[in-house]
């Protein structure tokens, strides 16, 4: 959001999430800064954070459900370091990004107890119909940056609520 601020014109409904990072219409490509900057180095920081998150949940036994999000660590932080005018490079991490984004909350279902696993199945699924939506230009009338936000915003409420839930888990224990 703070990028958001400094992109003059920027568009939640109209622009992707990544023109924040670098601006391509066709061939040309603009970086509006400090929004580029602000943006991609939250993206990369995101991707180490989730990362690091990973091997915890890895060392803590959660075992391949830790793999899953390690790939979107690794993903998200491909996405800050090539923005979109790398074209394909960005797209495929993006693509990872989201779709192991959803798959990390769906199998989070296991290894919580409702209500907790109940909000992460609605999210997973949330943002992997989104990305199908998306995917195919149904944008369902809140534009090609309001459906990308659809895909997104599930998956960071994700990370966040799950990540209070495990704290609280261990406090438990």
């Amino acid at each position: 959001m703070l990028a958001e601020t400094q992109y003059q014109g920027y568009s939640v409904a109209n622009n992707a999430i990544s023109d924040l990072g670098d601006t391509c219409v066709k061939t040309v490509c603009v970086v509006h800064q400090p929004s580029a900057d602000i943006f991609n180095s939250s993206v990369i920081l995101l991707g180490v954070l989730v990362i690091a998150g990973s091997y915890f949940l890895n060392r803590s036994g959660y075992g391949k459900f830790s793999v899953l999000t390690g790939f979107s660590g690794v993903a998200a932080i491909c996405v800050g370091l090539f923005p979109e005018n790398t074209g394909v490079v960005h797209l495929l991490a993006s693509l990872v990004l989201f779709l192991f984004g959803g798959l990390s909350a769906i199998a989070s279902y296991r290894h919580s107890t409702p209500p907790m696993s109940y909000l992460a199945l609605i999210l997973g699924v949330v943002t992997l119909v989104a990305l199908i939506l998306y995917s195919t230009g149904a944008y369902l009338g809140i534009g090609l940056g309001g459906m990308e936000r659809m895909i997104a915003y599930p998956a960071l409420i994700w990370v966040t609520t799950f990540g209070g839930y495990l704290m609280n888990e261990q406090e438990k224990r």
